[in-house]
């Protein structure tokens, strides 16, 4: 364990002494390694320890959050006063019993990612990027990213919670960059699971490289998107990015419980077509976003979001429990200890809908097929979002066409909600890093093929 029982106690009590009414402390211990290959070469090897702790104490829905690296029992002491300090005046003897409980381990690694020589790791990146240097003539470079993480957790709070968990994680992501006539495309995959590097015993590291070169040479030989509203066919995977951006924030307590959230005050009511079903869920075995405890040691579950169109669910975290009078729900996360905890998404994804796959794209007339979406932005109190899609192609007489490159999806989240008007069946998930104001968070998105009846594409008239 990070810290003694009998310190966590005493470094809880002086947290309360000037009239919280609750108080926690999160420790940590994580190992980030990682090897990145440039261009054949390997660029880095790198090894670093976070190691610290948080300590946060609550007022009714007022909090007031402090952390240290310094783990020594007056290191933590100060810290447990400055929080004490800054919730007001007061000396009120607190006596605190902590009770371990442990929760069961629904993502166990084998082969933890650090105890591997760095050869063996260095040899599976060679293999992705290689794979992606070969692929064509027209590539001319490939680098390469393969990282793990092992996290450890400890979590104690004046309710008498003290429990711990340890979460391994590993990446690989290939880029690579096709060139001809002086313009240069580029194209990415990052497949990572919350497991060890037994990953690879079904994640072919060759077959990444090969996904990232194919996505660059569409992209160079394609002309640019035409603009204008059209239906769109959004493909499964990484393209739920759409929900998780536009949507997903939107559904979290962070914004909705201060309402400042496009679906602040809309439980019950039906927010999108019928067809759609949307999940969050950290308690998927081996998911990038799983956890077995959030970061206030709740379970996680999963949480039906949107049933058939109807909002069921929010994703909440301790203080938006308290804001807003509703249980919590196993969403609470935060990059590391220098973070004070929010709600936040797991695994979150729209369900297999009611609609054959290949009826969907024949159903379009004219439009646009995004098989990859990249990055993009958004505004929880609006909804407005603007995504770029990373690999597209012309429908025409619901026949999928030349690829086309520039495209973006502009748009409200509410909009789409009720535009999606076809789900298909094939639901897959891709990993990717949510930003917040709790940091960067490891998340998955994911969906079936759907089709939104029309939405704006950003391209060149």
């Amino acid at each position: 364990m990070i810290l003694e029982k009998k310190l966590l106690q005493e470094v809880l009590a002086t947290a309360m002494t000037t009239g919280a009414d609750f108080a926690e402390i999160y420790a940590e211990r994580t190992l980030n390694d990682s090897v990145h290959l440039l261009d054949r070469k390997i660029d880095q090897i790198s090894n670093n320890v976070v190691s610290g702790a948080g300590i946060r104490a609550f007022k009714g829905t007022r909090t007031v959050y402090a952390s240290t690296s310094d783990l020594s029992r007056e290191g933590l002491l100060r810290c447990a006063r400055s929080v004490a300090a800054a919730m007001g005046e007061g000396n009120a003897p607190i006596s605190i019993c902590l009770t371990e409980r442990m929760f069961p381990n629904i993502h166990p690694a084998r082969i933890i990612p650090s105890s591997v020589e760095s050869r063996a790791k260095i040899d599976l990146l060679k293999a992705g990027c290689e794979a992606a240097r070969t692929y064509d003539d027209a590539i001319v470079q490939a680098t390469g990213t393969l990282m793990g993480v092992d996290h450890t957790i400890l979590i104690a709070n004046s309710e008498g919670l003290l429990t711990s968990d340890r979460h391994i994680r590993t990446r690989m992501a290939v880029q690579a960059v096709a060139s001809e006539k002086g313009e240069n495309q580029s194209g990415f995959y990052g497949p990572g699971r919350g497991m060890g590097l037994e990953m690879f015993e079904f994640i072919d590291p060759a077959e990444i490289g090969r996904t990232a070169a194919a996505q660059a040479m569409v992209n160079l030989r394609a002309d640019y998107c035409p603009a204008g509203k059209m239906t769109v066919a959004i493909e499964n995977g990484f393209g739920g990015v759409i929900f998780h951006e536009a949507c997903g924030h939107s559904l979290e307590a962070t914004s909705v419980a201060i309402g400042n959230s496009e679906m602040a005050g809309k439980l019950g009511q039906q927010i999108a077509n019928e067809k759609v079903t949307a999940i969050d869920d950290g308690t998927i075995p081996g998911a990038w976003g799983s956890v077995n405890i959030d970061d206030e040691g709740t379970p996680t579950q999963r949480n039906v979001l949107i049933e058939n169109g109807v909002l069921k669910s929010y994703m909440i975290d301790r203080l938006g429990s308290r804001r807003m009078g509703l249980p919590m729900t196993g969403n609470s996360r935060r990059q590391s200890y220098a973070y004070e905890p929010t709600s936040r998404m797991t695994n979150t994804f729209i369900d297999n809908g009611p609609d054959k796959n290949e009826d969907i794209i024949a159903s379009i007339e004219y439009g646009l097929y995004a098989k990859s979406m990249g990055g993009g932005s958004v505004n929880p109190l609006t909804g407005a979002f603007n995504f770029s899609v990373s690999e597209g192609y012309i429908v025409r007489n619901g026949k999928i066409c030349e690829p086309v490159r520039g495209a973006s999806l502009i748009g409200t989240g509410a909009q789409i909600l009720k535009d999606i008007d076809m789900v298909g069946q094939n639901m897959a998930t891709g990993q990717g890093m949510c930003g917040s104001s709790s940091g960067s968070v490891p998340t998955d998105v994911g969906q079936p093929l759907i089709r939104v009846s029309s939405i704006t594409v950003g391209g060149r008239n």
